[in-house]
């Protein structure tokens, strides 16, 4: 027989993976919340006709297809079959698949559901997605997306909205991060002054690696790219751009001062950190001219999260899109978004064991079963527990006490309670505390107190 087994890139999670996933899961929903999103689900399928195309040629590529239900190869004939084009067989086997991300659907719900929606439509969307991907560490084939976006608003608000999102939720996980911040606007205005604008990937790819390779290298690798003499001296001061957020603003002021494009791009920048200085935030702030994300997508703000203290890529990224449902041909609705990647997230709490305790707990405490004269007085007792708001099991059969034991153990229940005959004619539980040992003798209502405590 063969042995069972899962698609390669996907995985099975354990109750206690669950239990870090859903406290993952619930500190961003819960931050969304307070933020005034509301909650869409889209379906795992979409037709094929909303995805394809959307994500460049690579991406079609990728996209998991759906065979077409019923005998579908009726609809081909001989020679079609005899040709063995998997393009041609895919485009007619099969109308549907999986969907590759969370903001294609999105923008079709946005444009479908358009005139019940209040704008600036402000939702949150917590799905898996799917990726005809070769896995390796740390990418699989099914992964899920937290997604935020705000539509049908142009207003800089909103973009210090979501840098608050993204400080309140890693302040509630507990690890410190660098939010790094860039303007498509700049990324454009600094080709455009050198005279380059066809080469703006080049550029940031180049000046990303100036702590890595030294200033001599990276001069060296923009040449290698067909970048002239001349321009590589005009970006000299952007590549050596250090100093405050301020300071660095008032370099790319004058640097850009001939571009009314990356002059923009600043302005929206400056807007943002005169914003963000209003509050309290906990995580850097960092204006990274290398942040070049979603270039082919974004065309204002962009935005990136890194942890401090952990080897770890990307753990939230986002930024501003101005034609999110042209594609299905309603024009000129404005977007901004970012998305949480729960699957890193969850590597980062890991490596730092930054779960809370009680996050990882199911059970609280577990009633030991000695017959079915104590059943009828712990099934009730059960019932004020759970009504009080306590997690309790009851072991279903009257085994051996050893056996019930090695069950709490092996589930980390803090409490057992005991209810033998002595108990029983007092009326009361014993509590067993099984970090210390230690025994009490309660009623239920003290019990509730002391599992609470």
């Amino acid at each position: 027989m063969q042995k069972p087994s899962i698609p390669k890139g996907t995985r099975d999670f354990s109750p206690e993976e669950m239990a870090k996933r859903n406290y993952i899961f619930d500190t961003i929903r819960s931050v969304y919340n307070l933020y005034g999103f509301s909650q869409i689900e889209t379906p795992a399928m979409e037709n094929l006709s909303t995805l394809m195309g959307k994500y460049g040629e690579e991406g079609d590529k990728l996209l998991f297809k759906i065979l077409n239900s019923g005998d579908f190869l009726s609809d081909f004939t001989p020679e079609e079959l005899s040709e063995k084009n998997p393009l041609k067989f895919a485009a007619k086997a099969s109308e549907k698949g999986l969907r590759y991300d969370l903001t294609v659907p999105f923008a079709r719900y946005v444009v479908m559901h358009r005139n019940e929606i209040t704008f600036p439509f402000k939702r949150y969307q917590i799905q898996p997605v799917w990726r005809a991907d070769r896995p390796q560490k740390g990418r699989y084939r099914e992964f899920f997306q937290c997604d935020a976006d705000i539509v049908g608003s142009d207003s800089l608000i909103n973009e210090v909205e979501l840098i608050r999102i993204m400080d309140e939720v890693f302040r509630r996980f507990g690890f410190p991060v660098a939010i790094k911040m860039n303007n498509r606007n700049i990324l454009s205005g600094i080709a455009e002054i050198i005279g380059q604008a066809d080469k703006i990937v080049d550029i940031t790819v180049a000046i990303d690696k100036l702590d890595k390779i030294g200033l001599e290298k990276v001069n060296e690798e923009l040449a290698s790219k067909g970048i002239d003499e001349q321009a590589i001296r005009q970006l000299q001061p952007i590549i050596l751009l250090s100093g405050t957020n301020r300071e660095k603003i008032t370099t790319l002021k004058q640097v850009l001062a001939a571009s009314e494009t990356g002059l923009k791009g600043v302005e929206e920048l400056e807007f943002i950190l005169n914003k963000t200085d209003l509050l309290s935030i906990k995580a850097a702030l960092d204006l990274d001219l290398t942040l070049a994300r979603g270039l082919n997508y974004y065309t204002g703000a962009i935005f990136e999260v890194k942890a401090l203290n952990v080897q770890m890529g990307s753990i939230t990224g986002g930024g501003r899109y101005d034609n999110l449902t042209g594609i299905f041909g309603l024009p000129g609705v404005s977007g901004v978004g970012i998305s949480f990647g729960a699957d890193r997230i969850f590597d980062v709490l890991n490596q730092l064991d930054l779960y809370p305790k009680d996050s990882t707990q199911s059970t609280q405490v577990l009633f030991v079963n000695f017959g079915e004269k104590e059943e009828n007085f712990i099934l009730p007792a059960a019932d004020q527990f759970r009504q009080a708001g306590i997690r309790t099991e009851i072991f279903p059969e009257p085994a051996k006490m050893k056996k019930q034991m090695s069950y709490a153990d092996a589930k980390r229940i803090p409490f057992v309670a005991i209810v033998g005959e002595d108990e029983l004619n007092l009326q009361k539980v014993t509590l067993k505390d099984m970090g210390s040992g230690q025994q009490e003798l309660l009623s239920i209502e003290d019990c509730v107190l002391k599992i609470k405590g």
